[in-house]
């Protein structure tokens, strides 16, 4: 009988949860690739330490960007390393496969999805919304009369839903998400201080002192960074606070909070109200950042609350899917012939 995994599938990280075990990995959506000859030299955690600081022949990518696949092949390389990885060898081959995808994809990114997932190996697959799953994971009422809603920020997009009854009622999806946030504090970087940084160091300000909201933990936070110069082409440090990092992150934030905003106001009355009494309920990566919960109540004038552990409530929620079993929805579902070993 083959095994049943669910993927959380992200532009940042790559959770995997298999049935009867719960999560078994999680890993960075990074792969090293030598340009030379095509050949990926390492996948994950690995891979993402090499970003910016290979030799020209070896190049750390994202195989997704926004929340979709940017490049097939070694999107399928990536999924079929960590789907191996996760069962060891000679315990499954070819899988049953949950795999979570945005809400707001086109019906072409849906399929690339379901073609990767297939080359990496899956025999069967099953597609489910990424809010859907968040909601689940995050134990929300979703099988119930009533409406729940859920905002998971991710790495590459952001997704809003109002769910009731099994079903999407509303949503909105922005490819705004922990992504953007460091390209934000990249550029105010460069742009205040005429210093060049890179993608890890912007992510170690963003989760060192980044904040959405002023907070206690953050009124007199500061952090020296080091990058290059582009007066004099040199290394150079500054110290930036926590201030200007929210100053920083406030575009992005912007657009998160209108998608939750256009969202309510497709909300159908009765479910408002339910929102209005339960609130709304952050789950991804972005849910750690801090005061985000205080600034979605400022801006809504909703109650919110930040889900336990919000990086599992998507793979969690795919993960309860599998336990109600794979079959259950044959419309969503396709089966497909395994590639030759």
């Amino acid at each position: 009988m083959a095994k049943e995994i669910s993927i959380d599938l992200g532009t940042a990280n790559t959770l995997v949860y298999m049935k009867g075990k719960g999560i078994i990995m999680r890993e960075p959506s990074v792969v090293a690739v030598d340009v030379r000859t095509d050949v990926v030299v390492q996948v994950g955690s690995k891979a993402k330490e090499m970003i910016g600081r290979t030799p020209g022949s070896i190049v750390a990518v994202s195989p997704l960007k926004d929340g979709v696949i940017a490049d097939f092949d070694v999107t399928a390389t990536m999924l079929k390393h960590f789907i191996q990885e996760a069962a060891k060898p000679g315990r499954f081959s070819h899988p049953d496969i949950i795999i979570c995808i945005p809400s707001g994809v086109t019906e072409v990114e849906r399929e690339a999805v379901e073609d990767a997932t297939a080359k990496a190996g899956a025999r069967h697959i099953q597609l489910i919304d990424e809010p859907m799953a968040a909601a689940m994971g995050a134990g929300l009422p979703v099988s119930e009369p009533v409406g729940s809603m859920v905002l998971d920020i991710g790495g590459g997009t952001s997704e809003v839903a109002v769910i009731s009854l099994d079903d999407i009622v509303a949503y909105e999806s922005v490819r705004v998400a922990g992504n953007k946030f460091d390209e934000a504090i990249i550029q105010y970087i460069k742009k205040k201080y005429d210093l060049l940084i890179g993608e890890q160091t912007a992510e170690e300000v963003k989760i060192q002192i980044g904040s959405a909201y002023p907070t206690e933990e953050t009124a007199n936070a500061a952090l020296q960074i080091k990058g290059r110069s582009l007066v004099d082409g040199l290394a150079k440090n500054v110290t930036i606070t926590a201030e200007e990092v929210r100053e920083a992150l406030s575009d992005p934030l912007h657009i998160i909070v209108e998608a939750v905003r256009a969202t309510l106001e497709k909300t159908p009355p009765e479910l408002s109200a339910d929102i209005i009494d339960h609130g709304i309920t952050v789950t991804g990566g972005g849910a750690l950042l801090r005061g985000i919960a205080q600034l979605l109540h400022q801006e809504t004038g909703m109650p919110v609350r930040v889900a336990e552990n919000p990086l599992d409530c998507v793979v969690d929620g795919a993960g309860m899917q599998l336990e109600k079993s794979l079959h259950a929805r044959p419309s969503k579902e396709k089966k497909r012939k395994a590639p030759e070993e």
